[in-house]
């Protein structure tokens, strides 16, 4: 006893030394790991050396680091200019695009347009129809891609496009996508010449979890038709129904069909992954330009744990900061980190109208709680919450002044902002931002205000509840 004692002494020190030597870490984020190693003892140690490190290991960020460096010598050009910023933005939003060009040096391209998916039904049948169409390469990665009526649409839509010659690349989460990876569906694919591939493997997970993080993902949803045609927004390749949380459901998308420059840089983000998982070259990857002929300025943003700490929350702070007279934002998941909770009262203290739309129910108890924890200080501020009663809202929106439009797979919590690959396309242009914000109405008519009066009426135990969970929410 007295020596698992030492051994537990120990392991408890050496992790609190290595947390205090951590630069990355904020200091709630240290408070909560404190919590966690003195108030579990022996699991706590356990989970730091499970999850308390944000890290792929020094081989991974060489090879991002190389990989971008490749992107960058071969297809700078697609990629946008920084000066562009200057030319093709508002000056009120220019630190916003700015920012989002610094994250991976994708800056802002004017020709683009873009549809607002009606639906689920609508998103599946113009993506079918856009891969069936393709002449020369289709290009695929989902974080979810289930073995439904989705799924397999989007497979066989796939193989028939293999089969008339069309270079198809696939990829998938090797944890969101377990299923369907050692699934028939999958080696159906393989068969019909689908090139495949699985982005962070669970192959191996002992050697995962001595050198790195099972729950480090990557969230992308990106499909690219020859160049032309690129779809983004919140929908993993499944049903609304979402039938491995059906309890939850619909699950509520948003999804839009880009053309334009915007698709190629899409398609650069893409390269990045299929690069990074089959250790191949940018020359595997067909690259042409668009024509810019009228359409709006747009740039891709993607972040993951090779790319800046810090990225995304620093992002949503400068274009929150941006905001004149409006904004509103959606996400499933907000666990926000002190960048983006400021930015947001900061916002609605400014006179800035603020609307907040969450779902009233959520498939992750533990979001569930530590959301709620933050409402009486953003109602307190002026801000307005709703809470979406229609199913799991998971659309993840923010549209700005009737101007700007952030659309994409990045939530506002911290595994969204520390521990996913993420991808999301900022734009500005009036129409599709009216198109954005007419869908977010939908949702607020769908939903329930959240009053101050009734926050304050919770019960004691509510609120302790509410607010243990944000304490520890850095290490959730």
């Amino acid at each position: 006893m007295t020596i698992i004692l030492v051994l537990h002494t120990l392991l408890v020190i050496t992790f609190t030394i290595r947390i205090l030597l951590r630069d990355d870490l904020s200091p709630p984020g240290r408070l909560a790991w404190f919590i966690v190693l003195n108030l579990l003892p022996y699991f706590g140690s356990a989970i730091y050396f499970l999850f308390g490190e944000i890290d792929l290991g020094n081989r991974a960020d060489k090879r991002h680091k190389e990989i971008f460096e490749e992107i960058r010598a071969k297809a700078s050009w697609f990629m946008g200019e920084a000066a562009s910023t200057e030319e093709l933005i508002a000056p009120v939003y220019r630190p916003g695009f700015r920012y989002a060009g610094s994250i991976n040096g994708f800056h802002p391209s004017e020709g683009n347009r873009a549809e607002l998916m009606a639906d689920g039904d609508e998103t599946l049948d113009r993506m079918v129809a856009d891969i069936d169409a393709a002449a020369d390469h289709v290009h695929v990665l989902y974080y979810i891609w289930l073995e439904d009526h989705t799924g397999h649409a989007i497979a066989e839509a796939l193989i028939r496009a293999a089969q008339r010659g069309v270079t198809c690349r696939a990829m998938a989460d090797g944890l969101g996508s377990r299923a369907m990876i050692n699934s028939a569906l999958w080696q159906r694919m393989k068969t019909a010449g689908v090139q495949l591939a699985v982005a962070l493997s669970l192959k191996h997970p002992i050697h995962t979890l001595l050198t790195s993080r099972l729950d480090l993902r990557n969230h992308r949803k990106i499909t690219v038709i020859d160049s032309r045609i690129t779809y983004c927004g919140s929908r993993n390749s499944a049903d609304p129904e979402f039938l491995v949380k059906a309890k939850y459901g619909p699950w509520v998308d948003i999804m839009l069909r880009f053309t334009g420059p915007v698709v190629v840089q899409n398609q650069l983000l893409f390269a990045s992954d299929w690069m990074h998982a089959t250790n191949q070259t940018l020359d595997c990857i067909a690259l042409a330009s668009q024509p810019a002929d009228g359409g709006f300025p747009a740039q891709v943003m993607g972040v993951g744990p090779t790319e800046r700490h810090g990225a995304t929350p620093q992002l949503f702070a400068n274009l929150l900061a941006c905001a004149q007279t409006e904004l509103t934002l959606s996400t499933p998941y907000f666990v926000p980190d002190a960048t983006v909770l400021e930015a947001l009262c900061a916002a609605a203290h400014r006179g800035v109208s603020v609307s907040l739309i969450f779902p009233k129910v959520n498939d992750s108890w533990i979001v569930a709680a530590a959301s709620r924890s933050y409402y009486h200080r953003l109602l307190d501020a002026g801000c307005i919450i709703y809470e979406f009663k229609g199913g799991l809202l998971h659309a993840k929106t923010l549209t700005i002044d009737g101007k700007i439009s952030l659309v994409g797979s990045s939530n506002l919590d911290l595994r969204s902002f520390d521990l996913n690959y993420e991808n999301n396309i900022l734009l500005q242009d009036e129409a599709t931002t009216k198109a954005v914000s007419e869908r977010q109405q939908s949702y607020i008519n769908r939903s329930e205000v959240v009053a101050l009066p009734a926050v304050l009426a919770w019960y004691y135990h509510k609120r302790i509840w509410h607010n243990v969970i944000a304490t520890i929410g850095p290490v959730l």
